[in-house]
């Protein structure tokens, strides 16, 4: 949830964000009028409350003659003070609900727009040119014995696949080489739950608009992550951290389940757009002042592993109406896929500022030890699509591809052969 004393102080602000995104600047008013119905339903209720209690004392110095009609008082005020108190939480509910609909005020100079009016800020690397008709990962999955769609889906529908032989220690082997990077710079790795209480996805924003993308296994009103960004946004909440040492840095490797709702009929070839993925994903909680240079080295370490795969790829500064609800700025890295002719997404960094925090009452004491609430980052590492770009960008004439070197302990051999 956004501040709401940024809110009352900068409500223009808050609807230029809401307009950024493509979304209602109507809801930046309603909510204002929520929180002025909740503040003035506290200060009755409060009021109400403080002459019930002087009553009491009035009572109890009262004669036995006044003592009946003062107790008569006494108990219309009580009443009253349970229809104030009845308003004064309905007026809570209808400020939060206000509160959650409003998504974080965008970052200035993150760039207004939907999903292409992104800004391109760096190309890195030279697209390969083939002097032979390059296959897609698909097919050279399957030639390599490395990905099988067919049986994936036999056994648990469309977008499902197994990855085989040295497909799964290609995989394997990328979220390893993420978790050594992400353990040298500093991280804590953790293997977290991957099914969490409704609270928890709440919190972190992905029951609002990205909410038909979400599993929910309803016996157990349990949902299933889209990405361990979840589980460790939720592993402090209700905390107040340390931060005195610098950010709490921790980096999560699990399966992700995502519908894809929507999606039909898109990326439905390979594992580019799938159910169910492997990723390592990296978390921070910080200081608001520090979130900004965070936000710059989470993208360094995602450009580190990129350089260690070896393909072109090129960063782009994403543009306000494709941010998610959480996110206030996000840079993707997207890697270049020959036999599309185009850039596609890799990696991607947000910085949360306080939203998700302050959904899950996550605060830090400052130098004067008052709790204040405390900034949430994340950042893809490495994941299952990363080898759609591996094969595709490292494919040679004889069907064969070569193996990064980074890779190559983990797979055991420097060339997948047919």
């Amino acid at each position: 949830m956004i501040d709401l004393r940024f809110l009352r102080e900068n409500p223009e602000a808050v609807r230029a964000s809401q307009r950024a995104r493509g979304e209602d600047p109507a809801l930046v008013d309603a909510l204002l009028e929520a929180d002025a119905a909740r503040r003035a339903a506290v200060a009755t209720a409060d009021t109400l409350r403080a002459e019930h209690k002087a009553m009491g004392k009035v009572i109890g110095k009262a004669s036995k003659e006044e003592r009946p009609s003062l107790l008569a008082a006494a108990t219309d005020m009580s009443a009253k003070v349970k229809e104030a108190e009845v308003a004064q939480n309905a007026a809570d509910a209808d400020l939060d609900a206000a509160h959650r609909a409003i998504s974080n005020v965008v970052q200035e100079g993150a760039p207004a727009g939907g999903e292409d009016d992104y800004i391109v800020l760096e190309t890195v690397g030279t697209p390969p040119e083939f002097d032979f008709e390059p296959k897609d990962h698909l097919e050279l999955g399957e030639s390599l014995g490395l990905i099988d769609m067919e049986r994936g889906a036999k056994v648990s529908g469309s977008r499902f696949y197994f990855l085989t032989g040295a497909g799964a220690l290609l995989q394997l082997g990328l979220l390893q080489l993420a978790a050594q990077k992400a353990v040298a710079n500093g991280f804590t790795m953790m293997i977290p739950p991957v099914l969490v209480r409704p609270e928890i996805m709440a919190g972190t924003g992905f029951l609002g608009q990205h909410s038909a993308e979400v599993y929910h296994l309803a016996d157990d009103d349990l949902y299933l992550v889209g990405t361990s960004e979840v589980p460790l946004a939720g592993y402090h909440a209700e905390e107040i951290l340390d931060l005195s040492a610098g950010p709490k840095r921790y980096a999560g490797w699990s399966s992700c389940f995502r519908r894809e709702a929507g999606s039909y009929g898109k990326d439905t070839r390979g594992i580019i757009r799938v159910h169910q993925f492997d990723k390592v994903e990296m978390f921070v909680y910080t200081t608001p002042e520090q979130a900004d240079a965070e936000h710059q080295r989470l993208l360094a370490w995602e450009r580190e592993m990129l350089a260690a795969i070896d393909v072109p790829y090129r960063v782009i500064d994403v543009a306000a109406g494709d941010l998610g609800s959480s996110a206030a700025r996000k840079f993707d890295c997207e890697a270049w896929v020959p036999t599309q002719q185009t850039y596609r997404e890799l990696t991607s960094t947000s910085n949360c500022t306080t939203f998700q925090a302050r959904r899950l009452s996550i605060r830090y004491r400052d130098e004067n030890g008052k709790p204040q609430v405390a900034a949430t980052l994340n950042g893809t590492l490495a994941t299952t699509r990363w080898i759609v770009a591996i094969l595709e960008n490292h494919q040679q004439a004889d069907g064969s591809v070569r193996v990064p070197a980074a890779l190559v302990p983990f797979v055991g051999t420097d060339v997948l052969k047919p």
